[in-house]
């Protein structure tokens, strides 16, 4: 009998071996249908800079003029961070349309009939997307020398790490949305109406302190607000700020008084995205 059982249970380990391996060869083939569908797309990866670019010249110095500087310190600089956040929100949110692409054309219903998780279908997309978005704001680096901005070795590897977890929370939310959108026109439409105010009330385009408070509460509900902090925090840090334009610039979201650290705000987001993973996967319960 123990024979039997230690055959019995090295079948039921090889199967979830085999089970394991076979979910995790998905997910890669998914993550690499979204690389190569976005690197066939020139007109998306051109148009996913311009909008920042223009924020970060045209209204950096534009606002610059008006706010002046401080020690040194000014407005474009400040917005840097923020700019490289809507780069990475704006990729990532919209990389989840190729789902309303797929449903559009029938190759969505092959996949959801084919024998796969959908945990590993929305994993692959999401990783897809985060991985896209990821580079998309990693690029946008390259901008900081032309505006003063200080960049180290470690500073990056930071922002590259930000980078992905903003990057998959918002795609696992997009993920979410798409599911639930049968056409493409619908879920651009729905992507606007929430992207942008998203991004204008996540204090990536404004300092959060000395807000009116109705201004202040729609900021402190926005989970995007949890993302931006951090990666501007962790870009202050390496800048030569005096303390004149620390304090006018200040980092840190403060609740009832209290800063919230960037080791809370960055659970937050956790949460967040994985609130979304899981309804994405519950989105993809069923075929069409």
């Amino acid at each position: 009998m123990a024979a039997v059982d230690i055959l019995v249970g090295s079948a039921r380990l090889s199967d979830e071996r085999n089970k394991i391996g076979f979910e995790l060869r998905t997910i890669a083939m998914v993550w690499k249908r979204e690389l190569i569908r976005f690197m066939r797309t020139k007109t998306r990866i051109l148009s996913s800079f311009v909008q920042p670019i223009l924020f970060l010249f045209v209204l950096g110095y534009g606002m610059t003029s008006l706010v002046g500087t401080t020690g040194g310190f000014d407005f474009k600089k400040f917005v840097f961070p923020g700019i490289v956040s809507m780069t990475v929100v704006t990729t990532a949110i919209f990389s989840a349309i190729s789902i309303v692409w797929d449903r559009e054309f029938g190759f969505l219903r092959e996949m959801l009939v084919a024998p796969v998780s959908r945990g590993a279908l929305v994993f692959g997309k999401a990783l897809g997307g985060t991985t896209i978005a990821t580079i998309q704001g990693t690029i946008m680096l390259a901008l900081a020398p032309l505006i003063g901005v200080h960049l180290t070795v470690l500073l990056v590897i930071e922002v590259i790490l930000l980078e992905a977890l903003m990057a998959f929370a918002l795609t696992t939310f997009g993920v979410f949305v798409a599911s639930r959108i049968q056409k493409m026109e619908g879920f651009q439409v729905v992507m606007q109406l929430v992207l942008f105010p998203m991004i204008f009330l996540s204090g990536a385009l404004f300092p959060l302190n000395g807000l009116p408070v109705w201004l202040a509460v729609i900021t402190r509900i926005n989970p995007l607000t949890y993302a931006v902090d951090p990666l501007r925090h962790v870009v202050f840090a390496v800048q030569n700020m005096p303390p004149a334009a620390a304090a006018r610039f200040a980092t840190g979201v403060t609740i009832f008084g209290n800063t919230i650290p960037v080791i809370g705000e960055i659970g937050i987001v956790v949460v967040f995205a994985v609130i979304f993973l899981g309804l994405a996967i519950r989105g993809f319960g069923k075929p069409d």
